[in-house]
Parts: C-alpha cells; sequence; structure tokens
C-alpha cells in the first residue's frame, strides 16, 4: 500500500475545478488517496486477471466506488491508459476500481464478459476490506469498456458468465459461489460503448475488431447475441447515462439510440446525452465538460449521498 502520487497530473487541475484556490483543495485530496495495484481478481487460461484500487485512506463511512473498465475493442488497451477517467469519481468522493480483463489475443468472446463480471464479485466480497459502499457501486467504460459496463452491470447469474467467479475462501466443493451471488449496481455511465455485438459482425457496420474478438468460433453469432447489452433489457437493470457523438464512425449512434429506446420502454431511469458533431470519443474541452455535467447530474440523482464536489469539500 502506498500513497497516490498524481504530480504529473496536477498540471490539469485547474482545468476542471473553478480556479486556483479549488485546484489546490483537489490536488490535496488526491494526496490522501491510497493505491494498491495489480491485485489478482481472477485466473482463467492461466492468465492472471488483475485490477487496481484507490481509496480515500481516511474516510469515516463506507464511500461509493467506481469500476473503471477500459476499452481498446476487447483486443487492445490496458487498465493504466484509462487512470484519468477516474478523476473526476475521486473529486465525488468515490473510491475506484480499475479493470483489467482478458484480451482477445488471450481468449476469444465471451471470456472479457466473464472477467468484467467477476471483478464486480471481487468488489462486492471485498468491501469490507476497502470500505466500500456496496449499494452504491457505478460501472464506467467506454467503447469495449462501455460494453463491458454495461454487460457487467446489466447480467445477472442466470446469464451463465458467473461461474467462474469464486473468491479464494469459497467452498466450490459444495457449492458454487459465481452463481449463488448476484452483485447489484446502481449506475452505469457508458461513453459510446457497443450495445449490438452482433451488428458489428455482418453488413455495413462490420469491424475487424468485433471480428477477431469473435474470431472462428463456429456459433460465434449466437455468442454476438448473448454479449449485445441490447438483449438483457428488463425493468430490473440500473439506471444507465450514455454519452455518445451522432457522427460516431467506429460505434453508430442508433445503438445507443434503440438501447435508451428499450430502456424507456421497460421504465427504466436513462438518458441518453448525444454529442452533436462527435465522432468515436476525442471531444472537445467543452463538449467533456457538458457530458460530465450530465454524468454527475444523473449521479447525484440516482446514487444517494453523490454530489458534484470531493467529500472533504461538501
Amino acid at each position: 500500500m502506498r500513497k497516490l502520487l498524481l504530480a504529473a497530473l496536477l498540471p490539469i487541475l485547474p482545468s476542471i475545478s473553478l480556479g486556483q484556490t479549488d485546484a489546490a483543495s483537489f490536488a490535496a485530496e488526491l494526496f490522501r488517496y491510497e493505491v494498491e495495484a495489480n491485485i489478482v481478481y481472477h485466473t482463467a487460461n492461466n492468465y492472471q486477471n488483475k485490477l487496481d484500487v484507490y481509496r480515500p485512506a481516511e474516510a469515516a463511512q463506507p464511500t461509493p466506488v467506481v469500476v473503471v473498465i477500459h476499452g481498446g475493442g476487447w483486443v487492445e488497451g490496458t487498465k493504466e491508459e484509462r487512470v484519468l477517467e477516474m478523476m473526476p469519481y475521486l473529486q465525488m468522493g468515490f473510491a475506484a476500481v480499475n479493470v483489467e480483463y482478458r484480451l482477445g489475443r488471450i481468449s476469444l468472446a465471451p471470456a472479457a464478459v466473464e472477467d468484467c463480471r467477476c471483478a464486480l464479485h471481487w468488489v462486492f466480497a471485498n468491501s469490507k476490506k476497502y470500505n466500500f459502499d456496496p449499494s452504491r457501486v457505478v460501472l464506467q467504460g467506454g467503447s469495449a469498456g462501455g460494453h463491458l459496463a454495461l454487460m457487467t452491470g446489466m447480467l445477472t447469474p442466470a446469464a451463465g458468465f458467473d461461474r467462474e467467479c469464486r473468491g479464494p475462501m469459497d467452498n466450490y466443493w459444495s457449492e458454487n459461489p459465481g452463481t449463488s451471488k448476484d452483485p447489484r449496481v446502481a449506475a452505469i455511465v457508458n461513453w459510446f460503448g457497443i450495445t449490438d455485438v452482433l451488428d458489428e459482425l455482418h453488413g455495413p457496420n462490420a469491424k475487424g475488431y468485433a471480428v477477431v474478438w469473435l474470431g472462428d468460433q463456429a456459433n460465434s453469432d449466437e455468442i454476438a447475441k448473448r454479449v449485445s447489452p441490447i438483449n438483457y433489457v428488463t425493468s430490473d437493470v440500473p439506471p444507465i447515462i450514455t454519452i455518445h457523438g451522432d457522427k460516431d464512425a467506429l460505434v453508430p449512434h442508433t445503438q445507443a439510440v434503440r438501447l435508451h429506446q428499450a430502456l424507456d420502454a421497460a421504465k427504466v431511469p436513462n438518458q441518453l446525452f448525444t454529442v452533436p458533431g462527435a465522432n468515436h470519443g476525442g471531444y472537445t474541452f467543452e463538449q467533456n465538460q457538458k457530458a460530465w455535467e450530465a454524468v454527475r447530474h444523473f449521479l447525484a440523482e440516482h446514487v444517494k449521498g453523490v454530489g458534484g464536489t470531493a467529500a472533504g469539500q461538501r
């Protein structure tokens, strides 16, 4: 365990806060966090999946926690690349869990979904140890990470992706802990995530990264349906906010529209924040500011006790 050192990030703090005083206050908050890196949360195919924990060391009460899942088309990317995504959540008083998973070159679909479900089980199983509030778990991801955040939060063990989610103290001789526990999240923050994987395997929206992730499996179309969030919309899924550019060339904006139409029909609290003229991420400073403002308002509405400032500044 060591103190979080984010000195390299401090030059951007004035753009996050309102002024020099606010930036200094936020910097002080960052240095009160502790980090435990590269914790093995799951082993499959002889591959050790790891995650990092960032938490406020002096929090008197259990804290909300965001689980950050990186993107990269399920075939590239690292958790270390997404550290900056945690900063707005740290500012809101969250702890954070930054997750890696098996990429396509290690295991084809649906391995990444299985891993992220196991990461969620790990968060709940270790909530007391790390002072997480299990009633205030939020999932965050972009692109393929957005897809995985949606799948992780929308699934239940009945879908069949949780069977290997065992902890070191679980008794797997007489029971299957991965199917007897049902971790539920408070909200999902989806940045331009894929909602219909089959749509990216065939036709005009087909993308190479999706083809690589599914591979040459004989039942690839069926797997694509099984790992598509659009097929898991029920009245029981958590509140979902999606941020998506209407000129996205990688993940069609229409996928986000379809998801939120389905959520509306199921009467699930949700919001689609469309970024006019924007492509697949790469938003301007102003677009990012407006998007994060929408995220903060959404979380404040749907996650108890979550506001727009750091815990020490409320």
